[in-house]
């Protein structure tokens, strides 16, 4: 407003030259108009830093866990002065906002389910945390699937000052399944109307997010909205940029009524306190139940609904500038919110199209997501300074373990992975499946890292059972790993395959860790514990279910031997029986694993009575065994201490020796070794005499551990390591 308190409107329609209103009158006014606006904007800005200095004498106001203030740019709830806004650009100083103490922690409630949610969750969690300078509250409406994941990765990566809690969403279903939805969302894309029932009661307010949303600005700022609802607003909204509320977009289209262009519900400030004394939940279903007797179904689920509510009650809005929620689906007016760079303030992907949607600057729109879809979300482990976080048991025993270590010791890095907690997403890509239930079913466990990726498809075509992999992979990889599989027909065409993506920290390769991960999220009683380079022979998973069965696994502390050989020939007509192989190992396209520089680690399976056995042979743990087995889900895990190369399996196998686990060798099972270059840490190990020293201490300090926990037994393993 200028001096006489009468808003001024500038529509971006009056700036343009050649539109119709267009007069040298009013470019003369507008200019005029524009000499004022800055001798107000001047005026204000010394009148700002007035009040600042007597808010900074007077009492602090304090709001839950406040502890000190900075303030905050905003443009107001007024659609006319919100197109003045967008002309002056965004980043004008007209209006701060009152404070927001720095300690205050913002409340932020998304609704997620299924596995694509789930990792475009991780995206928008990462813009906020990028920027934020406040402790976080997430409060995620999940189902049993995204809660899965989600809580493992918020446990993995531990980020300070940020608590989440988790809602059922299945058990909310029934609150909104009698309204009939055709959008994309389905069931789930209705859930934003029941947060005042289902949040905390202590609750007051809280910020809803959509899961294709990307931050470009510190959440803080959003936050700070609140302080300027008036009266009995309770709802902050942006306009719809589209014109879909408007209809007519095609023949007989009839959108559910709104207040002109309508709000979008992709970014929603909530006054959760009020709505509840308004009865909100009464309110949305009457009016839902009013509408769907003509409308018969929700188009763009919640949205419409809350928009019904508010057509009916206009007063209940405060308008959100739509910097707030940039949408990029095709055909919006988004390119009105924004003049430059520094104006955007939160980007929203709400097209069924994501990132093919058409805008003349989404180009710079995408880099921008894929920036946080890459970033490295270590990054994102930092303190806030002057913020203490609350106490966290993981986190406390960690740096209690690492204070233990000797930072002097020069297998320090070694000891130090032992600890490391490598941030993990779970079910990377869909995954469903149901074991066989006459409980003979196996999984293949591997891990694996970027370059092993090209073995996927080759795995999939040998191996038709479940299989559970640990992915090594940093943000990036990541992003190219999701590519390559969306690539990959024969990839998609599997649902029985778990990927878990363990991510990147520290200089060794973490091979056990990765291997308990796969190994703890499998679905049926029994795995097969593989690596990566191998093809197990065509039919396997169908033998291992009746050796299973044979050899009564469910019983017996058994380990089934699948002998081990290898190829030196990138290109290897496979074998497809044991006559076959044995020709080819005969004619020595073929060699039994390792033998020309590892004899002991799969001597003790006896390849010479292999070659005629019909029947399963028992065979004894002998030192450096370290052959692949397939054993219950209830084995002992891998012992982590072991990184990078060498001793990772031989432990296990001892472990599993020192159980009194029976070595069994099948007569009519095999795997072959594939060909590959050499990997980084079998390269060091070679050429690092420091990181042979190490893998020496740990053997050591390992076997010392198994005589502490298994007394006179676990002898032989120091003898035999003596002897060997």
């Amino acid at each position: 407003s200028l001096a006489d308190g009468k808003p001024v409107s500038l529509s971006p329609l009056e700036s343009q030259p050649h539109s119709p209103r267009y007069t040298a009158s009013s470019q003369r006014d507008r200019e005029s108009l524009e000499v004022r606006m800055r001798e107000v904007e001047e005026e204000n800005r010394v009148l700002r830093k007035q009040l600042s200095l007597a808010q900074g004498r007077g009492p602090s106001h304090h709001r839950g866990n406040h502890s000190k203030t900075y303030s905050m740019e905003e443009g107001t709830g007024d659609s006319e002065s919100l197109r003045a806004g967008i002309v002056a650009g965004n980043s004008s100083e007209c209006g701060q906002q009152p404070a927001v103490e720095k300690c205050e922690t913002i409340h932020v409630a998304i609704v997620c389910a299924g596995y694509n949610a789930s990792r475009d969750v991780v995206t928008l969690v990462k813009s906020v945390l990028f920027h934020r300078r406040n402790p976080l509250h997430f409060h995620l409406i999940a189902d049993a699937i995204a809660k899965q994941i989600l809580a493992t990765l918020f446990q993995t990566w531990m980020v300070p000052a940020v608590r989440i809690d988790f809602y059922d969403a299945d058990e909310l279903k029934s609150e909104v399944s009698w309204i009939p939805n055709k959008h994309y969302s389905g069931i789930y894309g209705l859930m934003k109307l029941v947060l005042t029932k289902t949040l905390p009661s202590n609750l007051e307010r809280v910020i809803v997010l959509d899961t294709d949303i990307t931050f470009a600005t510190d959440i803080a700022e959003l936050w700070a909205v609140f302080h300027k609802f008036k009266g009995q607003q309770v709802l902050g909204l942006v306009e719809n940029q589209s014109d879909w509320y408007l209809g007519n977009l095609w023949k007989n289209h009839r959108p559910w009524p709104a207040l002109g262009r309508g709000y979008n519900t992709g970014v929603i400030l909530l006054l959760l306190d009020k709505l509840r004394k308004m009865k909100w939940e009464q309110m949305w279903r009457l009016t839902a139940e009013r509408e769907l007797m003509s409308m018969l179904s929700t188009s763009l689920a919640d949205q419409d609904i809350f928009n019904a509510v508010i057509k009916q009650n206009p007063f209940l809005v405060y308008q959100l500038p739509c910097f707030w929620n940039v949408q990029l689906s095709d055909h919006t007016r988004s390119e009105q919110c924004y003049r430059d760079v520094s104006d955007l303030k939160v980007i929203h992907w709400n097209s069924p199209k994501k990132l093919r949607v058409k805008n003349k600057h989404v180009e710079f729109f995408r880099n921008l997501y894929l920036t946080f879809l890459e970033y490295d979300g270590n990054l994102l482990r930092r303190e806030l300074f002057g913020c203490p976080s609350e106490a966290d048991v993981n986190s406390e025993n960690l740096q209690k373990q690492l204070s233990e270590l000797d930072e002097d010791d020069l297998c320090y890095e070694f000891r130090r992975e032992r600890f490391t907690v490598h941030r993990t997403h779970l079910y990377f890509l869909h995954y469903e499946y149901e074991p066989a239930s006459d409980n003979t079913d196996v999984t293949l466990v591997a891990q694996l890292s970027m370059d092993r990726l090209q073995m996927l498809e080759a795995i999939c075509k040998h191996w038709e059972g479940p299989i559970s992999l640990a992915l090594y992979l940093s943000d990036a990889e990541a992003q190219q790993f999701l590519r390559y599989a969306q690539g990959s027909e024969v990839l998609m065409s599997r649902h029985n395959v778990g990927y878990h993506i363990v991510y990147k920290e520290g200089q060794f390769y973490p091979v056990n860790l990765l291997r308990n991960v796969a190994m703890k999220h499998i679905s049926t009683p029994y795995m097969f514990l593989s690596d990566i380079d191998f093809l197990p022979m065509y039919g396997l998973y169908e033998y291992l279910r009746k050796s299973v069965i044979q050899l009564d696994l469910a019983n017996t502390k058994k380990a089934l031997i699948v002998p081990a050989f290898e190829t030196l020939r990138y290109r290897l007509s496979f074998p497809k029986s044991k006559a076959e192989l044995l020709s080819m190992l005969d004619m020595g396209t073929l060699f039994t694993f390792r033998y020309h520089v590892w004899t002991k680690g799969h001597a003790p399976t006896n390849f010479a009575k292999w070659r005629t056995a019909t029947t399963p042979y028992r065979v004894e743990w002998e030192a450096d065994f370290e052959p692949y087995v397939v054993v219950r889900k209830d084995c002992p895990e891998y012992d982590r201490r072991f990184v990078g190369f060498g001793w990772n399996k031989v432990a296990h196998i001892m472990e599993l020796d020192a159980q009194e686990y029976e070595f069994t060798v099948l007569p009519n099972a095999y795997m072959i070794h594939m060909p590959h270059a050499p990997s980084f840490d079998i390269t060091k190990f070679r050429s690092n005499k420091q990181y042979r020293i190490c893998l020496k201490t740990l053997k050591e300090e390992f076997q010392q551990d198994m005589s502490r926990h298994y007394g006179f037994a676990a002898l032989k393993y120091l003898t035999a390591e003596n002897n060997s």
